[in-house]
């Protein structure tokens, strides 16, 4: 299925290896708070470290526009990353010139060094060439490891593979695979979960699933606009009454594909958005004018479930309701823990990723037991857009 190389087709031994990461960790007073991204990132630098490789680590951190912002200086990360391998990782204070190939020369096979944070100069983020060339001039070889930059086209994420043999790194590689299963050549049928507040921001995303998807399953605040462009009173509740014609054109789409398109058919409405507020459940044919919609009802609830079990693929972004406060998260947790008894039973191949997706899940207590979670955020989105991603093209091409 891969159309790009991995770790496995490259002889990396007494080679210099650039490996692109996204470390753009949390940090307070010059100290990594979440180690996460180093943890995931660790696992494509120790296997180039078990092949005798010189792995040269870049990222950018932060955003400091081109200027030497020494609180956005990877030092503090790669003290944390040297923590996380259990070996001594050497420090440039620079990503190219004489400081950065004094350090890359200094390797030896095995040992890894990282480079200052990229965006201390403006030429990264310009996907600029002669940046690129020096970048490269460092390594034989160019890993790309950070799907969450693959959106841009950045010199460390797109130009610089054009320049060196080049291959996807662990991480990369597990999120090729799994959003390739999820839409790419999927086993159907195949459901999308799409929520979140507004349709506006998700328009690109809902065309390209609609030709994509079995069922496309619509909740929180934009299945509120789509209610209302079928002639629905959505009382006080978000909506964006101005895209109305836009939902009846995607409604019209998803007919036309054969794309069912699912709407909740009762909700969970209360005046006041707050924890504990009063609410009540009321047919979507009859929310009362003084409330809001706040989550979908336990008859959507279960119509979901009915449908997921008749599923081969799912592909989540965004809650179903106000997840945030309860009780307005029990549709969202409802169905994402259907979603994972799914996934742990083996009859469901579980996607999720994007914006809140990840917190939602997690708040749910499901996230370990869906098939792939993608913290990516602007890249997941983009895919499930149907773009090209630039950083993920560069290693195909």
């Amino acid at each position: 299925m891969a159309d790009f190389k991995t770790l496995d087709d490259l002889e990396v031994k007494g080679k210099r290896v650039v490996v692109r990461s996204d470390l753009n960790v949390p940090m307070k007073d010059g100290k990594v708070t979440d180690a996460t991204r180093i943890e995931r990132s660790a696992q494509t630098i120790k296997d180039l470290m078990a092949k005798g490789a010189r792995v040269v680590v870049v990222s950018h951190f932060g955003r400091p526009k081109g200027e030497r912002v020494p609180e956005m200086s990877l030092k503090p990360v790669a003290e944390a990353m040297g923590e996380v391998l259990g070996t001594e990782i050497a420090f440039a204070d620079d990503c190219i010139g004489p400081a950065a190939r004094m350090v890359v020369n200094g390797l030896v096979d095995g040992q890894v060094a990282m480079l200052e944070n990229l965006r201390y100069h403006k030429a990264e983020e310009k996907n600029d060439p002669d940046f690129a060339r020096e970048l490269a001039e460092l390594g034989d070889f160019y890993v790309n490891d950070a799907f969450s930059t693959a959106h841009r086209a950045h010199a460390s994420t797109e130009a610089i593979a054009q320049l060196l043999p080049n291959a996807a790194g662990r991480l990369m590689q597990a999120e090729l695979v799994a959003l390739g299963k999820a839409l790419e050549h999927p086993e159907k049928p195949v459901a999308a979960i799409v929520g979140g507040a507004k349709v506006s921001t998700k328009l690109d995303l809902i065309g390209n699933l609609v030709a994509k998807v079995d069922m496309l399953i619509i909740g929180g605040g934009m299945a509120n606009t789509f209610l209302y462009a079928q002639g629905k009173d959505v009382g006080k509740s978000l909506c964006e009454k101005d895209m109305a014609d836009t939902a009846r054109e995607i409604l019209a789409k998803a007919e036309a594909a054969g794309c069912a398109f699912i709407l909740p058919t009762d909700a969970v409405v209360a005046r006041e958005f707050a924890a504990g507020a009063d609410n009540s459940v009321v047919s979507v044919d009859a929310v009362p004018a003084d409330v809001m919609i706040l989550d979908a009802g336990p008859a959507s609830v279960e119509a979901i479930k009915e449908k997921l079990a008749g599923c081969k693929t799912l592909v989540w972004n965004g809650p179903l309701g106000a997840f945030e406060i309860p009780p307005f998260d029990a549709a969202t947790n409802a169905v994402a823990q259907e979603a994972a008894r799914l996934t742990s039973a083996g009859s469901l191949l579980t996607v999720a990723g994007g914006g809140d997706t990840v917190g939602a899940l997690a708040h749910a207590g499901a996230v370990d037991q869906f098939s792939y979670v993608s913290t990516a955020g602007g890249a997941f989105l983009e895919w499930l857009e149907g773009k090209d991603l630039p950083g993920v093209a560069a290693l195909k091409a």
